[in-house]
């Protein structure tokens, strides 16, 4: 029997089982936790490695390039990349899309342990970080304070992190920017001579005197007792009375030689809230939260937690990630809203009955529910691209369901019953229905097999799209004809009342199109050779402005964040990087009336998010404006003003401005040339030289290099005879000076269940000049002292402050971001240049960025799109037993192109990979209703009509349905393409492309794919007399 038949058959059992779906998708719909974006299992790995006191050289030479030769052989790896900057080593290890990250990990710490023997000995353990999308923060807020500030880490830790900590959800609550405190040390130079002690002895009597190990157990009658030494510091007091040496027969404590206080560690960054010194901390979720509810919980625990804070400590909300994932779903959601709205009232339109719009509305939500289904069973979440997709797919989950009703009523019209209207009616049209459905899982399934990050994304679509249109195939085929042999009855055109006169006056205006149509392809096919000659030099014509389309990575939003990068001269220390910062606080401030509030960082050694910064000479800004409704200027228009304030400001060297959101996908400088080369003179020259042509060009802005201006640094080259005649080592004097000048953790103080470094060095006055280094003295074997400036001499030289590799060899990024140009133009002018280049063999030049990451998608896409096409002919082939007809119905495609190309260019907008989508999409929608015009031509064909009449009459006759799906899909488009709402803008260019490619493909379908197929059949048969 029949699935149909058996439906129809059985209206209560059928019934049940759709209740029961639509219960299960309820269920599952309470339990779909919220995110922004699907979760990406990144495939990249750092490993970061602190070398104090070390330059950007001698990082790469005694750091980055061993562990480069040890983590090169990782199995699965893709790239290697790393930075060697002042005191710090970032290597990246990226690896094949699909590579098992655990495993990944496991042999990246494997080699870590082997690397631990090539390192230095003052090196510190590498830390492995692997990219985590829980580890972005849900929450951040600032801190700041008056006079609590010295006291500002403690507060925060008692009275903001353990209550956080606490809640449900909360995975960790990191704090950056605090002031540190320690136990400093400050040793007097002077002392330390005439008791003849230098740092690393003092550290070795401190370490010494702080110990607490077991020593045993004692067994005392029939008890027994753990035994253990403590000599732990209780207090500051107790460091001061270790005794680190005996000189002459009497003994030397600390405080004879040293200052002991508490105090906090150097900062390396200064963090500004509106111009209030403070700190930030940020609320990260566990890996399975919710994150919007994490937020829920942490923003009700605020208000208790800013009572009990000091009167002059505030906190300042700077993100909450929750609100735009609930606003873009919130939007998103309306969208979806309004798409069904649209659907139902075209439906309402051409079939002009309440009851037929009923039977053809109830496969929307049992369609859309099973999607939430298919999210719970892959533990996905409800995420703006989830979301997205059923909006996608809603203009689709009625197609099968208007034809097939459609059918039905024309059956009920000529006098059937609804049963056997519904019955036969369905069986008709059933297998084109199933072929029309097969075509659209042929174009998303190949989606599934995307990797990477834009993998995850339109693999989500792919899947979520095949679930959807497979289900209301189903419903099609079964709710909808039970459900129309129950309700639905011949149109009533006598009856009264304003609703009966408009579905007279709407049914006299559709046969008054189909007369027109009727008109049209009459003359189509008389005139077929014409006919094909126009259609071909239309579609010639948009091949002609393909070069006229612009092209892009990612479309950007405009999200009401502005942010600046920017560096000063190399050599410029904290407080002076500071002082430029406060100044430009106040005049963006002044001058930018959509502010809302400014962030800013002066010195970025780290961030909250795990990574590592520059120098004490950089600096960022974040600026947050007020709400688009009220503001008159665009984020990028502010973008535009905030870079003439960079410019204007002389001590700033390079400044980067970056505005928008491109949904985590698209980098900050989307043109990005790679010089590679190992000499650090030659690629910093011809670096400056392209930088010079690209600022040239028109679009870019922001042209910056990666590796800063070379700074002068101090050497001290030591003599190894002098060395060899005292006895020493370079190592032994090393640590001696780097003791006195950077300090020496010594020890951990233990105080109320908090630990603090005591921390050895010099004074600040007997370090601060290089008379004083060459004066600063070493203890020799014998115990006699002698000068740092007769074991060597100190030398200036010229260094870059960070040094970039890729795969081992030496790089510099030229970067620029671009503006009201496509990314493809400004790349043809860059690259123009380069080729015009004489470049010496030791050098080579690479393109990176948004264009190769565009590049590689493109060519992803376009792959998937020929296996498409491949499964679309071979689902027709099927379907025909021809293969020769899938080529008429597969004519339509190129003119779907020819009407997104034309959609383009009439919008402005260049080709995204988010259009590119769009346009791969078509595919399956286009064919869809080519096959069901050719099934039902060729289904009069078998009936005995003559070809041209078939022609005429079936193409006619599926006018309707034909309009009615075309115009569900297109409608379900706009609210994409009219951005309403947040998130809207990233779908915007493949809305655009499907409403410009269906509409056009259309009408090929309606008069092109008819006559074609008219002149194949003509081809085919030596009896030509049906065709006229």
């Amino acid at each position: 029997m029949n699935i149909f038949r058996l439906a129809v058959s059985r209206p209560i059992a059928t019934s049940m089982v759709f209740i029961a779906i639509m219960v299960f998708g309820i269920y599952s719909y309470i339990r779909l936790p919220v995110d922004l974006f699907p979760e990406v299992d990144s495939p990249i790995i750092s490993v970061i490695t602190s070398y104090e006191g070390a330059g950007a050289l001698e990082v790469e030479r005694n750091v980055t390039e061993h562990l480069e030769s040890v983590l090169g052989t990782t199995p699965e790896l893709l790239e290697i990349t790393s930075t060697s900057m002042d005191n710090v080593s970032v290597v990246t290890l990226e690896f094949n899309g699909g590579a098992n990250m655990d495993e990944a990990t496991n042999n990246v710490r494997d080699r870590l342990g082997q690397a631990e023997f090539l390192l230095p000995d003052d090196v510190n353990d590498p830390i492995l970080q692997k990219f985590d999308a829980s580890a972005i923060p849900v929450v951040i807020y600032s801190v700041t304070a008056d006079e609590s500030y010295p006291e500002l880490e403690q507060i925060i830790d008692d009275y903001i992190v353990n209550p956080l900590n606490r809640i449900s959800g909360v995975g960790d609550v990191s704090v950056t920017g605090a002031p540190s405190r320690e136990v400093q040390v400050v040793l007097d130079p002077e002392r330390l001579r005439a008791y003849n002690l230098d740092v690393p002895q003092i550290a070795q009597a401190l370490q010494a005197e702080n110990i607490s190990s077991p020593a045993g157990r004692v067994d005392l009658g029939t008890e027994s007792y753990n035994l253990r030494v403590n000599t732990e510091f209780r207090s500051v007091d107790d460091i001061g009375g270790v005794i680190v040496a005996n000189y002459q027969g009497r003994q030397v404590t600390l405080d004879q030689v040293a200052s002991i206080r508490e105090g906090f560690a150097d900062e390396d960054a200064i963090s500004r809230v509106n111009g209030r010194q403070g700190l930030t901390f940020a609320v990260q979720k566990q890996t399975e939260a919710n994150t919007v509810e994490v937020s829920e919980r942490v923003m009700a625990q605020m208000p208790a937690i800013a009572e009990s804070l000091p009167d002059d400590v505030e906190m300042t909300l700077i993100i909450d990630t929750s609100d735009f994932i609930v606003d873009a779903i919130n939007n998103l959601s309306s969208v979806l809203f309004y798409a069904v709205v649209f659907v139902v009232l075209v439906v309402l339109i051409f079939l002009r009955q309440w009851r037929a719009t009923i039977v053809i509305a109830a496969t929307i939500p049992v369609s859309l529910i099973v999607g939430f289904i298919y999210l719970t069973l892959v533990g996905s979440t409800l995420n703006m691209i989830s979301l997205s997709s059923l909006s996608i797919a809603l203009g689709m989950v009625v197609d099968d369901a208007i034809v097939v009703l459609e059918n039905i009523m024309q059956h009920i019209e000529r006098g059937s019953t609804p049963r056997e209207a519904a019955i036969h009616g369905t069986g008709e049209v059933g297998v084109a229905v199933v072929a029309t459905t097969l075509t659209v899982v042929a174009v998303f399934l190949p989606l599934t097999f995307l990797e990477g990050q834009t993998g995850v994304w339109f693999g989500q679509l792919g899947a979520i799209v095949v679930v959807t249109v497979v289900t209301s195939t189903v419903a099609a085929l079964t709710l909808t004809p039970m459900m129309g042999s129950l309700m639905m009855k011949p149109v009533d055109e006598k009856g009264r009342g304003p609703l009966k006169a408009l579905a007279r006056g709407i049914d006299k205006g559709l046969r008054g199109i189909e007369a027109v149509y009727r008109g049209a392809l009459g003359v189509a096919v008389r005139f077929r050779k014409t006919t094909m000659l126009a259609a071909l030099a239309v579609f010639g014509l948009s091949v002609a402005l393909v070069p006229r389309v612009g092209t892009e990575f990612m479309p950007i939003s405009d999200d009401g964040f502005v942010t600046v990068s920017g560096e000063l001269e190399t050599s410029r220390s904290l407080e002076y990087t500071s002082e430029v910062v406060t100044r430009l606080e106040a005049q963006i401030t002044e001058e930018v009336p959509e502010l809302k509030r400014l962030n800013s960082t002066s010195g970025t050694s780290g961030s909250m998010f795990g990574g590592v910064g520059g120098g004490k000479n950089e600096f960022q800004l974040r600026m947050e404006l007020i709400d688009q409704d009220d503001r008159e200027r665009s984020v990028f228009e502010v973008a535009d003003q905030v870079r003439g304030i960079m410019a204007g400001t002389p001590e700033i060297v390079t400044s980067t401005v970056t505005a928008g959101n491109s949904g985590g996908a698209g980098s900050a400088q989307p043109v990005a040339v790679e010089i590679r080369g190992f000499n650090l003179e030659q690629t910093t020259a011809l670096a400056r030289d392209l930088a010079e042509h690209m600022e040239g060009i028109e679009g870019t802005r922001d042209v910056n290099l990666s590796r800063g201006e070379s700074r002068p640094e101090f050497e001290i080259i030591f003599d190894r005879e002098r060395l060899s005649d005292f006895g020493l080592t370079s190592a032994q004097v090393a640590q001696v000076v780097r003791g006195n000048i950077a300090g020496q953790t010594a020890t951990i103080f233990r105080r109320d269940g908090d630990e603090y470094d005591v921390v050895l060095r010099y004074a600040e006055g007997e370090r601060s000049s290089l008379e004083q280094v060459r004066e600063m003295t070493v203890n020799t074997p014998s115990g006699a002292r002698v000068r740092l400036e007769d074991l060597g001499e100190i030398k200036e030289f010229m260094v870059p402050p960070n040094i970039e590799r890729i795969d081992r060899e030496r790089m510099l990024t030229v970067s620029a971001g671009i503006e009201g140009r496509p990314l493809n133009l400004v790349m043809e002018d860059v690259r123009e240049w380069v080729d015009a280049q004489n470049l010496p063999p030791q050098i080579a030049i690479t393109y990176g960025g948004d264009f190769q990451e565009q590049q590689e998608s493109f060519q992803d896409l376009f792959l998937i799109l020929a296996l498409s096409l491949i499964l679309v002919y071979l689902v027709m082939a099927g379907q025909f037993e021809s293969l020769k007809e899938p080529f008429v119905i597969m004519f339509s495609i190129p003119f779907a192109f020819t009407g997104v190309i034309l959609a383009l260019l009439i919008t402005n907008t260049p080709l995204s990979v988010i259009g590119l989508i769009g346009a791969i999409i078509l595919v399956g929608i286009v064919v869809k209703n080519a096959i069901v015009l050719i099934d039902y031509i060729k289904l009069l064909q078998g009936r005995g009509q003559p070809i041209f009449e078939a022609i005429v009459d079936g193409s006619v006759s599926r006018l309707r349905p034909v309009l009615m799906t075309t115009l569900t899909t297109i409608l379900a488009m706009i609210p994409l393409a009219l951005e309403i709402g947040e998130g809207a803008e990233l779908w915007k260019p493949m809305a655009i492309s499907v409403i410009g490619g269906l509409s056009f493909s259309t009408v090929v379908t309606l008069i092109i794919v008819p006559v074609l197929y008219g002149m194949f059949e003509r081809n085919a048969k030596t009896e030509t007399g049906g065709m006229t």
